[in-house]
């Protein structure tokens, strides 16, 4: 039996804005063995020059992620979408071991296997070094809330 990860697709505005939360959700738990079951056994990445194939390779590389981007969090926006791929733009702020903040954007674009696994991603992103003052994610680490803004409302 294969593993299924609703919403499949193709996608609408609906279930592509809903895979995007989803997986919001699962990155905001820093938890990389459950991001990871979200893509294919099989699943290719490039996130930023590092390219990356399959389920031990992403959790690996997430476990590195977050022992280095310290109480991270993050915000996705679906940017467009279309049959089986989702292209969202995002936003996390993070710091490092010496307390020097950082809001790092980016742009990944999805495809999704029948099962709605991802299959591919592909994610350029840029480091910009904020003030602590001039963060805007102050939710409790975990989900961010409903009621939080979003990149729009946030003007990012």
């Amino acid at each position: 039996m294969s593993e299924s990860r609703p919403p499949l697709p193709p996608f609408t505005a609906e279930t592509a804005a809903q895979k995007a939360r989803t997986a919001e959700d699962a990155w905001n738990s820093r938890d990389p063995a459950r991001v990871a079951l979200a893509y294919t056994t099989d699943s290719r990445w490039r996130n930023r020059a590092e390219f990356l194939q399959g389920r031990d390779a992403i959790q690996a590389f997430l476990t590195r992620k977050w022992s280095r981007e310290l109480d991270y969090r993050l915000i996705k926006e679906v940017w467009a979408f279309h049959g089986n791929r989702i292209a969202v733009r995002f936003a996390y702020e993070w710091h490092d071991d010496s307390g020097s903040w950082f809001r790092s954007h980016g742009n990944e674009n999805w495809e999704f296997d029948e099962h709605g696994l991802m299959r591919l991603r592909i994610a350029s992103i840029n480091d910009l070094p904020i003030a602590e003052a001039d963060r805007k994610y102050h939710w409790p680490l975990g989900r961010r809330p409903d009621d939080h803004p979003t990149l729009s409302e946030l003007g990012l």
